[in-house]
């Protein structure tokens, strides 16, 4: 039974739907979906308005919680009636977290029911609820970040319900490893903290000594979450928003307070830190985000782990035994996150179940989308810190027709800070094709 309500200049209308877990096993186990349908007051009466479905980024977030017509939604308003889908595991859609999980049995199990949580599920999804909706016409995708990874999916796999695609910051390479992905991203992540430190000059000696505090005593926030210094150096995934560098500059300078047992970090930095690090408003994204990129026989094997010892000059004990800055990293699971977070930690033998597997299905099909047809558009960010640019224009390249905007002017939240001009200028992008 779908309910209505409204907000400030929107009508929306929460949907539920029963979908496979296992597409190919269509009469098996099935799971829930939800969604959010929203529309312009003055048009929810139009019943011919075009859908227009948004795959958020992720992997293991719900979609925005928009509050009236705010960022990309008021744009899209104009002339969509819009679908927030919680992709499945996350939001309302079948959640799977530490306290979910063993619903499924033990790691193993777990393990198993997580493949069924990738780009590849999220789009058969979309395919299986669309007619329900749309009553069989083809519909827009709006995908960002790992949103636009299951467009190219979509794309690949089922191009014939798309009437258009538009893409933010969410162009994958369509056969790099995951060992690929990150020795292009450390880098670029190298810059991003260059750039920190050119702009708050203060925040090297900061780091510096939040960082050598960390190595010699490890505290336990409030919330349970065991800071260590590489933990503390994950902060930097911050840099790759549009305010990201100046969040983090500030949560930097509030970090030690004077107290009768000397200095110490204060309760505001932790707890601030706690909020920042833990991952259980969205466990599934640790636990498949390598996953993400599983498409062969070779195991992703915690490859950020990995390809980071090619690059010592993270190493934190390295650069406070020596005197440079230290750097901050990205956007990348270690498996230490399951030994310091309490959202993590009974999921560490699932997460290395999963790193191990070496069964990974293709995700995308070069030469169907050699072929494309569907009018598609792409905002590629110049220095996105999340997805290497250079992998997107390659992926750009391999796709008939898509046309790409590529800018400087915004960070990978680009639909967020821009998102009515972003949103507008692919949709101008995919009628000049169509």
């Amino acid at each position: 039974m779908s309910v209505s309500y409204r907000q400030p200049g929107v009508v929306l209308t929460d949907r539920r739907f029963t979908v496979p877990l296992d597409h190919e096993d269509p009469t098996g186990e099935t799971i829930e979906l939800y969604a959010r349908e929203a529309v312009a007051s003055d048009k929810a009466d139009q019943e011919d308005l075009p859908w227009l479905v948004y795959l958020q980024g992720g992997p293991g977030f719900g979609a925005n919680r928009f509050v009236g017509r705010q960022a990309w939604l008021d744009r899209a308003l104009d002339e969509y009636r819009v679908l927030l889908l919680d992709q499945r595991g996350t939001g309302h859609s079948t959640p799977l977290t530490r306290q979910t999980l063993p619903l499924r049995g033990g790691p193993a199990e777990q393990a198993d029911h997580l493949t069924h949580f990738r780009a590849d599920s999220i789009v058969r999804d979309c395919e299986t609820i669309r007619p329900s909706l749309t009553g069989g016409a083809p519909w827009t995708v709006l995908g960002q970040s790992f949103g636009g990874f299951c467009t190219v999916n979509y794309l690949s796999t089922a191009p014939e319900g798309l009437r258009a695609a538009l893409v933010t910051g969410g162009l994958p390479s369509l056969d790099a490893h995951a060992d690929d992905v990150y020795r292009a991203a450390y880098p670029r992540i190298e810059r991003k903290v260059a750039a920190h430190y050119a702009r708050y000059p203060q925040d090297v000696e900061r780091a510096r000594r939040i960082a050598e505090h960390l190595l010699c005593h490890e505290p336990v926030l409030p919330g349970g979450y065991r800071l260590t210094a590489e933990a503390f150096q994950s902060l930097g995934i911050m840099l790759g928003g549009s305010d990201g560098s100046h969040r983090l500059h500030f949560l930097l300078e509030n970090a030690f307070v004077r107290t009768p047992q000397g200095h110490e970090l204060s309760d505001a930095f932790q707890e601030e830190v706690q909020n920042l690090l833990s991952y259980a408003g969205h466990p599934l994204y640790a636990l498949v985000h390598e996953a993400c990129y599983g498409q062969d026989a070779r195991p992703t094997a915690w490859s950020a782990e990995r390809v980071r010892a090619e690059f010592p000059q993270f190493d934190a004990a390295k650069t406070i035994a020596g005197d440079g800055p230290l750097l901050f990293t990205g956007e990348s699971i270690h498996p230490w996150m399951f030994d310091c977070d309490p959202a993590l930690r009974p999921l560490r033998d699932t997460a290395e179940l999963l790193a191990a597997r070496t069964d990974w299905q293709p995700l995308y099909d070069p030469a169907r989308l050699a072929a494309n047809e569907v009018p598609v558009a792409a905002a590629v960010y110049h220095d996105d810190m999340y997805v290497d640019a250079t992998h997107s224009l390659q992926t750009a390249r391999s796709i008939r027709g898509l046309r790409t905007w590529v800018t400087d002017e915004f960070e990978h939240d680009g639909v967020r800070v821009g998102g009515p001009r972003v949103l507008d200028r692919l949709i101008a992008l995919t009628r000049d094709e169509a």
